[in-house]
């Protein structure tokens, strides 16, 4: 099962995105291949935090349109929504942050792995040169594949 990341969500939906074409194509080609994807709950938050911030853009997403662009996500029968459950996860989450010494601002990416190594998620598709430093996971960047 393939995850997506919010850089790429991002990208697909924001038009004025340098990366909107290709984004847009390689998400929708996810949904529409019949094969199990997954979207992070973390990933849904702060998809929603960045397109609706006018700091970022001008102009912002209006969080109506954020909110329908997560729902055409979900009315995908394919798709999953995964997140943190259970005791399990925190032991996990601390293993990996002992094991791979993060700190500050890549503890959200390292949740963000260990939500996919629990759901048994084979690849991130990410923009995020970051995730590399978590060798358990498969990270690929969909946007350079030709």
């Amino acid at each position: 099962m393939t995850a997506v990341d919010t850089n790429i969500l991002v990208y697909s939906h924001r038009e004025d995105s340098m990366f909107f074409h290709k984004a847009y194509s390689v998400v929708k080609e996810l949904a529409e291949s019949g094969k199990d994807w997954a979207i992070p709950w973390p990933c849904i938050y702060e998809f929603l935090a960045i397109v609706t911030h006018p700091r970022i853009y001008n102009p912002p997403t209006p969080l109506t349109d954020a909110v329908i662009q997560v729902d055409c996500w979900i009315e995908c029968p394919t798709l999953y929504l995964i997140g943190e459950s259970g005791v399990d996860h925190w032991k996990n989450f601390s293993k990996l942050l002992e094991s791979t010494h993060i700190r500050g601002a890549q503890v959200h990416d390292a949740r963000i792995v260990s939500i996919c190594l629990a759901h048994k998620v084979d690849s991130l598709w990410t923009a995020d040169r970051d995730f590399s430093r978590f060798p358990q996971l498969n990270i690929e960047n969909p946007l350079l594949k030709k």
